[in-house]
């Protein structure tokens, strides 16, 4: 039982599942900030409703997020050790930026926000909400240098074997950083964006089915009423077609911001990994043809059985150099320098463990960023394009009455997180065998490398990664079914799970705290 792959399945589980929560926080605080703003600046009670709905789905995440996030952090200690030596100089300054906002901004100023409503002044209150959303935004930045560092050194020297920083501005402005960072943070609005697009058609499609809503002879909207069910009148109408229309139009800007990001992250790619964009294209051969599909049997690594049977010629020099005429090297010019820079086997090194010695394999597993990449691409144009649907369909003010198409639009939100996941298991598995990649280039530092089977931590046995695997799974699958309940029950009910209080009237015998009987209860809102 090899305790480095055990590991490696371990970081890609727990990193993968905690990243499905990230884009979903950082895209939909943005959005629901934004209906606050309009709240405060408007009074109209369309934009406190879709707040403080969105604000709850918001606030359920964001809980999730930690909880997963601080799941995490147990198996860095526990497995790579050797890796957090390694890297700790460097990262210290980051991650410790990053605490501080994670835990004061966001947390304090998130909980000013759950327990100021009625309490606060409007306009602070809605700054203890960007704050909050603010402080995701920047924290989030901090775990991407510290990541981009692995992928590009920079701002270090070589000490005693170990990189210690000393240009921290370098490690902050790397441009791998910079790049990266917008890259994700478009993706991340785009996931919140297409999460207003799928929920609020589920919405106006249960006021078409409940007859609540009908449509003329010319296909427009007539908006109806319903007083025995709670919030289901005219304004509530005007949420979900807000939210829907507000989700397409962020959506088609998202994701052009993707595009043009994942552009020039391609290109730096081309330039400081060039084996992982090769692999990621099965080029085997020097080129400048864009494989758009390849096919060669299960778990092949040898180039000779990879087949391209659909090419475009000129666009891999395009997305690579931006002409079409420059070559791109491939895998068989790319290895031989490789081994010639790096070596072709594991140091004899007691770090290494029963590896010391073996054969380094340069090429990343081809099928993972073969189709990685693919499906990076492919789920972030099966979104646009149904955000571009979504704004046609709805232009007479409601959407179909079809029950299919409503799961379609429901299944969307997941097209983003495909995407953004495909991405990053891209990014991740594509830099092996390194965990922190070395420089071709004289744009970073040279002779700043790490080997993945040197990161893992030497006295920890297959047995106990292992079970810490298991066992952090099944925290997981908890994690997961608790946060998709919390989120069904909530959008099930719509406006009026985050507003009770518009189930009854203010004349209502039964309730006659009327609008103001939940300002007791402040952790209503927040559970």
């Amino acid at each position: 039982m090899d305790p480095l792959e055990i590991a490696r399945w371990q970081f890609g589980i727990t990193t993968v599942y905690h990243f499905v929560m990230v884009p979903l926080t950082l895209g939909l605080g943005l959005l629901v900030a934004l209906m606050q703003t309009m709240w405060v600046r408007t009074g109209n009670e369309r934009w406190l409703r879709m707040t403080k709905f969105w604000g709850k789905l918001y606030l359920i995440n964001f809980i999730m997020g930690v909880a997963t996030g601080l799941v995490q952090e147990f198996q860095f200690g526990m497995a790579w050790s050797e890796y957090s030596r390694f890297v700790g100089d460097v990262f210290g300054a980051p991650l410790a930026m990053e605490g501080l906002l994670a835990f004061f901004f966001e947390s304090t100023f998130l909980g000013l926000w759950i327990f100021g409503w009625d309490r606060l002044p409007k306009k602070l209150h809605l700054a203890t909400l960007w704050t909050a959303v603010l402080g995701s935004v920047v924290s989030a930045f901090f775990i991407i240098v510290a990541n981009s560092w692995m992928q590009h050194p920079v701002g270090v020297e070589m000490v005693d074997g170990r990189p210690v920083m000393n240009d921290v501005w370098a490690v902050l402005t790397n441009n791998t950083a910079l790049v990266a960072y917008s890259h994700t943070l478009a993706g991340a609005v785009a996931v919140g964006a297409a999460f207003l697009i799928g929920v609020s058609w589920y919405q106006l499609w249960q006021r078409r089915r409940d007859n609540i809503d009908t449509v003329d002879d010319s296909g427009a909207v007539v908006v109806g009423e319903r007083a025995d069910i709670p919030g289901r009148d005219r304004v509530d109408h005007a949420v979900w077609l807000s939210s829907l229309r507000i989700g397409a139009v962020v959506a088609a800007v998202a994701f052009g911001g993707v595009a043009a990001t994942g552009d020039l992250q391609g290109k730096l790619m081309f330039d400081q990994q060039p084996l992982k964009m090769a692999a990621a294209e099965a080029a085997c051969h020097d080129g400048t043809s864009f494989s758009v599909l390849a096919v060669g049997p299960l778990g092949a690594q040898d180039c000779d059985q990879v087949t391209n049977v659909i090419e475009i010629p000129g666009l891999l020099s395009f997305l690579a150099h931006g002409d079409f005429d420059t070559e791109v090297k491939g895998v068989n010019t790319l290895i031989p320098q490789y081994e010639a820079a790096y070596g072709t086997h594991l140091p004899e090194d007691p770090m290494y463990g029963e590896r010391a010695g073996q054969k380094i394999d340069y090429l990343p597993l081809m099928e993972v960023t073969y189709w990685g990449f693919r499906l990076m691409i492919g789920f972030g144009m099966l979104a646009a394009g149904f955000a571009a649907l979504t704004l046609w369909l709805t232009r007479k003010g409601t959407v179909p009455a079809s029950k299919p198409l409503m799961w379609v639009a429901v299944a969307s939100i997941l097209a983003p997180f495909g995407a953004n996941i495909a991405g990053w298991v891209f990014t991740e598995m594509g830099r092996q065998p390194f965990v922190v990649v070395p420089n071709p280039n004289p744009s970073g530092v040279d002779g700043v490398y790490m080997y993945t089977a040197a990161a893992v931590s030497p006295g920890v046995s297959g047995e106990e990664i292992l079970f810490s695997l298991i066992t952090l799974g099944l925290i997981y699958a908890v994690l997961l079914v608790v946060e998709t309940r919390l989120l069904v029950r909530y959008v099930r009910g719509g406006v009026a799970s985050a507003m009770p209080e518009l189930a009854h009237h203010e004349d209502d015998p039964a309730h006659p705290e009327g609008m103001t009987g939940r300002r007791d209860d402040v952790l209503a809102f927040a559970y």
